[in-house]
């Protein structure tokens, strides 16, 4: 009994943080993490925009644990109802999920360091190349966001006996 009520409190963790963080969240996210507009027309030089960029890389710590907490839920989940199918696949989500974070990481520090003030070339050209990272990053999370979901979903999904199910 209490390892099917720990199923359900995992469940009653990540259904949400998965819909809110990881659908949800990276707009937020990336919306407090970069340098916006209003900033950058205020920065002169390489100096304070590195530091204004700089600034973003606490928000981007803390965006990838929060993100860290269906992982988590997935984790527990194996540790509950160990499965080595399924201990392979959350191995993999968390593959996907270290690759993920770091390439978000770079786009949002990137992306930060695009944005040039008043037209001046502070930085290397080559942070531009951080605005194909997005396309990179979606071919990395959507296998990541179905393999998740169906974890979840094994998870969560309660095991009756096979006896009961007869009957």
């Amino acid at each position: 009994m209490t390892r099917l009520a720990a199923r359900a409190l995992l469940a009653v963790v990540f259904w949400p943080s998965l819909f809110f963080f990881w659908f949800l969240g990276p707009f937020v996210f990336f919306l407090l993490s970069t340098t916006s507009s209003e900033v950058c027309a205020r920065l002169e030089t390489r100096g304070e925009f590195l530091a204004a960029a700089n600034a973003t890389i606490p928000m981007l710590a803390v965006q990838n644990l929060i993100y860290a907490v269906p992982i988590v839920c997935l984790v527990l989940w194996g540790r509950l109802a160990p499965e080595p199918a399924r201990a392979r696949h959350i191995v993999t989500c968390i593959k996907l999920f270290v690759i993920a974070a770091a390439v978000g990481a770079v786009w949002e520090y990137g992306s930060s360091l695009v944005c040039d003030g008043y037209g001046l070339s502070f930085f290397s050209p080559s942070w531009q190349m951080t605005s194909y990272l997005p396309i990179v990053s979606l071919v990395i999370n959507v296998p990541l966001y179905v393999l998740a979901f169906s974890l979840g979903r094994a998870f969560s999904t309660r095991e009756d006996e096979p006896e009961a199910d007869a009957s």
